[in-house]
């Protein structure tokens, strides 16, 4: 029994991802929705996952803006920001592109009785105002990452003044210590955590394969198939970009599947944020940049959820025989690039988002309540992609912060 212990925590985690996802698929195949009896193992995965995000963003990017200066940081910043923005805008236009070439949708008709609840867009502002929490402890405990974000930077500022001042440097030094102690502390938990992945990776796939079946796939698989190519050309692009900025596409992905993987069976990218983070730091990418890079990118920058709004709207619009315009397609690119950022932390966001581009375009509502029938399916690639969104923008960031240092 310890022989096999030991050997289980020596065999490298990406190998036990793998083998937890094919005996996942396995037994949701062959015991169907009887799996669900192993949804606690998969519920406590998140949790141990969502109970480190706190401390890791708290510690990490308090440490990071202690090893940068200030302008620095913004730059830096700034750069993230642009990235993001343009790389959302980017995905929807590869989504419209691969979704026009292969019509989803076509020759299918609504069956005009499909009924959904759109929960309300709270919108771009509401936000940006939402990135300053009125509640220090109301942000932790609603888990509001702006929020979290902010507070770990106001304080992190204030600690590199104190460390910077004639009559506080002391008590900051002694604090910085403190902190990062903190923050290698997470890391050792975070690290203990990695060994029960696997073991939560089997149970949510054992579920939801076993809960989806072949009757959903079947009906909507046209739909599922276009998206998924999308996703595989945007992946494609990454990679190209990697080159670009002379980044080994095999070094990164080797660092960066752990997260994609985890990120594909669990559905949130928040809640993958500690294994996206860890990874960040096996590239060996500057703490100050990925501490709270990762971070913003896990709530804004949703380019997985971008091409699954594009793909969406060429699908319902060719339901009604109304296939998209150039100019409708420019704006799903608008309202799709706004709504990933005004969607920001919502629960089901990538619902809230084709909902809030449907209602821009007049498109049928009632499409939105049939594709919450592959919505765990979906939703799977496009969270690994928002992910693998994030890793890749960190990076080539880095390399070009890289380069300015040594021009």
């Amino acid at each position: 029994m310890k022989t096999a212990w030991k050997r289980y925590l020596d065999a490298s985690l990406i190998f036990k991802i793998t083998i937890a996802l094919i005996l996942g698929i396995a037994v949701g195949l062959i015991f169907g929705e009887q799996a669900a009896v192993l949804a606690p193992l998969g519920d406590l995965l998140l949790n141990l996952l969502t109970f480190l995000i706190i401390p890791l963003i708290l510690f990490t990017m308090m440490v990071g803006i202690n090893q940068s200066s200030i302008g620095d940081l913004g730059r830096m910043g700034g750069k993230v920001f642009i990235f993001y923005v343009f790389s959302s805008a980017f995905a929807i236009m590869v989504g419209l592109t691969v979704a026009s070439l292969f019509q989803p949708g076509t020759g299918m008709q609504l069956q005009g009785n499909e009924t959904f609840d759109v929960p309300d867009n709270p919108g771009v502002i509401n936000v940006l105002l939402n990135i300053v929490p009125s509640n220090i402890f109301t942000a932790f405990t609603e888990l509001n990452l702006l929020g979290i974000i902010f507070t770990a930077f106001a304080f992190g500022i204030a600690l590199s003044y104190m460390r910077q001042s004639s009559e506080l440097e002391s008590l900051g030094d002694h604090l910085y210590k403190t902190v990062n102690a903190l923050n290698e502390v997470t890391l050792l938990v975070l690290k203990a955590i990695l060994q029960y992945v696997p073991i939560g990776i089997f149970a949510i796939m054992a579920e939801t394969v076993g809960s989806q079946g072949f009757a959903t796939l079947l009906s909507l698989g046209e739909m599922v198939l276009v998206l998924y190519a999308a996703l595989i050309v945007q992946i494609l692009l990454y990679t190209l970009v990697l080159l670009l900025f002379k980044v080994k596409p095999g070094q990164f992905f080797k660092q960066a599947r752990t997260p994609m993987l985890t990120a594909f069976v669990t559905q949130s990218s928040s809640g993958t944020l500690p294994l996206t983070l860890t990874a960040a730091k096996n590239l060996g990418l500057s703490k100050s940049l990925y501490g709270f890079s990762l971070p913003l990118g896990a709530t804004i920058n949703m380019d997985g959820a971008a091409i699954r709004i594009a793909v969406s709207a060429v699908f319902a619009a060719n339901l009604v025989g109304d296939p998209l315009s150039l100019s409708e397609m420019l704006m799903v690119v608008l309202v799709g690039t706004l709504a990933s950022i005004g969607t920001a932390g919502v629960p089901g966001a990538g619902i809230v988002m084709i909902a809030t581009v449907f209602v821009q375009l007049g498109l049928p509502m009632e499409a939105v309540a049939l594709l919450t029938a592959i919505d765990a399916l979906v939703g799977m690639g496009c969270t690994a992609l928002n992910v693998t969104g994030d890793l890749v923008g960190s990076t080539v960031i880095d390399k070009n912060e890289q380069k300015r240092k040594t021009a």
